[in-house]
């Protein structure tokens, strides 16, 4: 077998919107058959909350979607995450300036916006973090119809 494509969602703080698209992407792949074949992770491009659970908001939220993210940390995207993952989606366009700026010249990894790439529209995801439970769920929302997108650019051997 061929190794996993590698997919990394990325977010500021890697406590709201990226470990919820890491965690429904990963449970729309396995749900399609497709688990084996793409490694999915999350990633933050600030600091502030490495070695942190997602925020409870996230927890509940993709919990309510029956989706338990609450075993994940949050992180730091790493020179390493250029090499080691093929696509790396970011919630919003300052996410995307950040990453491709940090991007290695020789790195062969796409850095991409998540909601573009997936086929749901030339759109940020909107940060929830200083919102409510309803700022969470369209974010779910969001990242959910983008999980179906990749999911089909998977089957369809577009990656």
């Amino acid at each position: 077998m061929a190794r996993p494509v590698g997919i990394l969602m990325v977010c500021l703080g890697n406590i709201c919107r990226s470990p919820m698209a890491e965690g429904v992407l990963r449970a729309r792949l396995i749900e399609a058959g497709l688990g084996e074949q793409v490694r999915v992770d999350s990633a933050a491009t600030g600091s502030s909350h490495i070695g942190h659970p997602p925020d409870e908001r996230a927890i509940a939220c993709a919990l309510k979607h029956g989706i338990d993210i609450s075993a994940q940390r949050a992180r730091r995207l790493a020179l390493e995450d250029f090499d080691e993952f093929d696509v790396i989606l970011c919630a919003d366009r300052t996410i995307l300036h950040d990453a491709r700026i940090r991007k290695p010249r020789i790195s062969h990894a796409q850095v991409e916006l998540l909601l573009e790439w997936s086929g749901v529209g030339k759109k940020d995801v909107p940060d929830p973090y200083y919102g409510n439970a309803r700022d969470f769920e369209q974010a779910f929302r969001l990242v959910d119809a983008a999980a179906n997108g990749i999911v089909e650019r998977v089957r369809q051997g577009r990656l």
